[in-house]
């Protein structure tokens, strides 16, 4: 409890109700002096990260070695003592990302090595015109209409695409999404080099990438919705099951990279490379593990219920965040500058 000196005036600050005691029992805001001196703003900070720390790593605890633990707490009403689910994932997403941001993967250094590619611009356009459109429609040629491939690389400039849209003959035009996508490819090619294209789509999409997350955890309980009891489980339960998840996954994922980062530097060492093997293998092996014991506790099924409903919705979810990345790659890569 703040130990600063109650106010004389009686009228609380925040929404002028009458205060007989230290706290407002209207609002709940304490009626001290709003002038502070660095002594208190210090002891103030002190406790508040001191009462942090404590609801922290009890939640952090029960988050990594205690499936469902934190749900079935949060739910049964005891939420003062660990952090509330949201701002446990907003936390635990923050610090992962930042993370990545701040050391972000090498490129493998053959890429670095590759000489700077000279851009195609407008500059360039009379040597392009040159390649005359028979000569382009000939290039097609091999493969019938249904063999043609949504993203066709073997362009080689805009203004080639162009023409074989405009003048080839009908059957060998491309669809005008596959032609858009196609476009967009070849522009995001002459505009960088292969160093620069990896480079930036690693940070668009590892910058993205929480929000994909965010969007597909109502998906994830949507589907734990459908796979129980409607009266009996609320979708405002399997949120918070969720969450709960989802910040696991996320805090294996930071410990792993984290320690992978400490490790590099000495991965020349056999037996340093060996530690880091078996610390990979029994994160990864506890992340796909985790589910099917938390669902189990969580939900109260019978084990073998339990594990049927648990290798379906991880072989759904699966496929699901497979096509949801690879859409969002896809966005990544067109979109870049």
């Amino acid at each position: 409890m703040s130990k600063s000196k109650i106010r004389n005036d009686k009228t609380c600050l925040n929404c002028r109700y009458v205060v007989e005691n230290r706290f407002c029992p209207n609002c709940g805001q304490e009626n001290t002096d709003t002038r502070k001196t660095f002594h208190h703003l210090f002891i103030h900070f002190f406790e508040d990260l001191t009462h942090y720390e404590n609801a922290f790593w009890r939640t952090i605890k029960n988050l990594l070695f205690k499936p469902s633990a934190l749900t079935k707490e949060y739910l049964s009403g005891k939420r003062l003592s660990y952090l509330a689910p949201v701002r446990l994932y907003i936390f635990i997403s923050f610090i992962t990302f930042l993370l990545i941001a701040i050391f972000p993967g090498e490129i493998n250094s053959s890429e670095k090595t590759i000489e700077k590619e000279p851009i195609i611009t407008s500059k360039n356009k009379s040597f392009q015109n040159t390649i005359s459109v028979n000569d382009s429609v000939k290039k097609n040629q091999t493969n019938s209409k249904d063999d043609i491939q949504l993203f066709n690389f073997g362009y080689e400039s805009v203004e080639q695409l162009d023409s074989i849209q405009k003048h080839a003959p009908e059957s060998e035009k491309l669809s005008d999404f596959s032609y858009w996508i196609n476009r967009k490819i070849q522009i995001v090619k002459e505009n960088n080099t292969q160093s620069e294209i990896i480079e930036k789509f690693i940070s668009s999409f590892t910058h993205n990438l929480p929000k994909v997350l965010f969007v597909f955890m109502p998906i994830f309980a949507f589907f734990l919705w459908l796979f129980h009891n409607k009266k009996r489980w609320y979708y405002f339960d399997h949120g918070i099951f969720t969450l709960h998840y989802f910040s696991f996954l996320l805090l294996i994922f930071l410990l792993l990279f984290l320690i992978n980062k400490g490790l590099t530097p000495f991965s020349e060492s056999s037996l340093v490379s060996f530690i880091q093997i078996v610390i990979n293998f029994i994160g990864i092996g506890w992340m796909l593990y985790y589910f099917y014991p938390a669902h189990h506790r969580f939900y109260g099924e019978s084990r073998f219920i339990s594990f049927i409903k648990s290798s379906l919705l991880f072989f759904i979810n699966f496929i699901l965040v497979i096509i949801i990345i690879s859409l969002f790659a896809i966005y990544t890569f067109i979109n870049l500058h």
